[in-house]
């Protein structure tokens, strides 16, 4: 796997400082820029980094937060009790993200956690819906879910990066 130089400098003005342990765009916003990294899961300084996916556009990661704010994970985590295909499903998502988490390296410290609560709960749509986003709809269910909630984030222009 590789990533652009250009590509790193557009997720580090995305995020505002330096991106760690990036390997891959894992999705594109439809303007082009990056949406989404896919990250080590032992970051350069020897961190224990569990969230393989991680969504880089502000546009997205705010929309996202606006439907965290919206008490949605609440609601999610609650029929994640209630509906054992849901949560069957979820389970799925979970060992989904730890088998392309594997494939980028083992870290002992962190093996069996997956991220955003996963999965049990819902603790964080942005890594749910980066993975989404990163593997194509049928995976996550919630952040298929989240993601569908989603308004075009991307559509008045340029998502990223200004010049």
């Amino acid at each position: 796997m590789t990533v652009s130089d250009a590509d790193l400098a557009a997720v580090e003005q995305q995020l505002g400082r330096t991106p760690r342990g990036v390997v891959a765009i894992a999705a594109r916003c439809p303007c082009g820029c990056p949406a989404v990294v896919r990250t080590l899961p032992r970051l350069p300084n020897g961190t224990p980094f569990p969230t393989t996916f991680y969504a880089t556009c502000p546009r997205l990661t705010g929309a996202i937060s606006t439907l965290e704010a919206s008490g949605l994970m609440r609601e999610m985590s609650q029929r994640l009790q209630e509906d054992p295909e849901l949560s069957a499903a979820y389970r799925r998502a979970h060992e989904d993200y730890l088998r392309r988490r594997a494939e980028l390296g083992e870290v002992p410290e962190i093996d069996g956690i997956s991220a955003g609560g996963m999965p049990d709960r819902v603790k964080c749509l942005h890594v749910l819906v980066a993975h989404s986003l990163a593997v194509g709809p049928g995976i996550n269910p919630l952040g298929d879910e989240a993601l569908a909630a989603l308004p075009q984030w991307w559509a008045n222009g340029c998502c990223g990066v200004q010049g």
